[in-house]
């Protein structure tokens, strides 16, 4: 069996319901290779993190082709399956969201991140219209005859304060969860989302794996394995503690 295809059926089985598969988020091969001798089972990039190394801010700031390059530098460093984070796919229209996984996999992903904010704009895609992005991104991975695994992301619990995240989101949420799961989604990425009761509920009515990221203030591994957390990134924390080290270090040189 091919690897990239043994990869993507392995990365799909490390998503258990209650025993959930972690991934410290790198940014380029040499990060990709100390998180895989680490222990690592899967490598994902974060799409802010990624960006940011670049010396560019996220939202698609970085281009399409030096993401992709970087993706490639990053397979040919490790063996472990291998996720990327598309941001919105780097176009409205399911075509080219298409076009974009299309590109992915033929650089060695065999999964990848998408989500629903509008990048450029305001708000949220509209159900029928992200459903159609995630056809279109199915589609292709179909063509590419790659069962890559889909992690449909929504912005809801990012676009509200803390305070406001509450069971109309959560329905919001899981209407959107499921209707992304039909449109052939293999897993449910909600970041920002930290109140334990709404964690346990999406975990419980969601169609499809729960993706929870690590923020200062959601519940611990453990805790979140307990609610029904199936897939646990940590997103751009480990770039930002990387800088800060780098940063006091080199104060530390220069001032002395």
């Amino acid at each position: 069996m091919p690897a990239q295809m043994q990869n993507a059926e392995t990365f799909h089985r490390l998503h258990i319901k209650g025993d959930p598969v972690v991934l410290f988020n790198v940014w380029d091969a040499g990060t990709a290779k100390v998180v895989a001798e680490a222990g690592a089972k899967a490598i994902a990039t974060g799409s802010w993190s990624v960006a940011a190394a670049h010396g560019c801010g996220d939202g698609q700031a970085l281009s399409l082709s030096l993401a992709l390059e970087n993706l490639a530098r990053i397979v040919a460093s490790v063996t472990l399956p291998i996720t990327i984070d598309l941001e919105a796919g780097y176009g409205d229209a399911p075509g080219v969201v298409g076009e974009t996984v299309a590109r992915a996999i033929a650089c060695g992903a065999i999964g990848f991140n998408l989500e629903d904010q509008i990048i450029g704009g305001e708000g949220l895609y509209t159900l029928a219209d992200q459903s159609s992005r995630i056809e279109a991104a199915r589609a292709a991975a179909d063509h590419a005859r790659i069962p890559a695994f889909i992690n449909a992301r929504t912005d809801i619990f990012l676009q509200a304060a803390a305070e406001q995240h509450d069971d109309r989101l959560g329905n919001e949420a899981l209407h959107r969860a499921h209707a992304y799961a039909q449109a052939g989604a293999s897993g449910f990425f909600a970041p920002g989302l930290a109140d334990e009761r709404l964690i346990a509920r999406l975990c419980e009515t969601c169609p499809l794996p729960v993706n929870i990221m690590v923020m200062s203030n959601t519940p611990s591994a453990i805790r979140m394995a307990e609610l029904g957390v199936a897939r646990i990134s940590h997103g751009p924390g480990p770039y930002r503690r990387m800088m800060r080290a780098l940063e006091e270090e080199a104060r530390r040189i220069y001032t002395e």
